[in-house]
């Protein structure tokens, strides 16, 4: 019976932001994963150490559109934007998104995959390309070296010996 503070029993509301259960165990909503698991996620797959997110908290708003954001607020919160976009999760495979890739990715160890400059720009143009990888399929964050910094360019997808660029079309830049 709803309201009898059952976990699956309260309901995601599409237009509104629920910040995330601390754990899975403290899951209420079905299919709303926890902030423990995202951490996870960006620690297991790209090497983003936790305490990079310990000043920040995670909300979802829609379905597995999960948002982050520096700072505390009530919740539920009825707000049109609240920080940034910066993973899907209803969905197989988890798909961070460009925006977070750009200002988080500098703190990855793992998935990222450095491209020369003329593969760098065919990315960044959206086009897909064949290259060798020896690292694990899926979703990768793209990276060039810029005075001598590692800086990511965006997320791309990596199967078959195929990087395929997720840049958003809107995006896309001819270099």
């Amino acid at each position: 019976m709803a309201g009898d503070g059952e976990a699956g029993d309260e309901q995601n509301i599409g237009q509104r932001f629920d910040r995330l259960p601390e754990t899975p165990a403290d899951r209420t909503v079905e299919g709303r994963v926890s902030r423990e698991e995202v951490v996870d996620y960006f620690a297991d797959r790209f090497g983003i150490p936790p305490e990079t997110f310990d000043d920040y908290t995670f909300w979802e708003k829609g379905a597995g559109k999960i948002w982050i954001y520096a700072g505390e607020a009530p919740t539920p919160l009825e707000v049109e934007s609240l920080g940034m976009t910066c993973l899907r999760t209803r969905q197989e495979h988890w798909k961070p998104t460009t925006d977070f890739v750009q200002r988080v990715g500098h703190h990855a160890t793992g998935c990222v995959i450095d491209l020369e400059r003329e593969q760098a720009e065919r990315f960044a143009d959206g086009e897909d390309q064949e290259l060798e990888w020896d690292g694990d399929w899926g979703y990768l964050i793209a990276a060039h070296s810029l005075a001598g910094e590692r800086a990511p360019l965006g997320i791309g997808l990596y199967v078959h010996g195929e990087l395929r660029s997720m840049v958003p079309k809107g995006r896309q830049r001819d270099l």
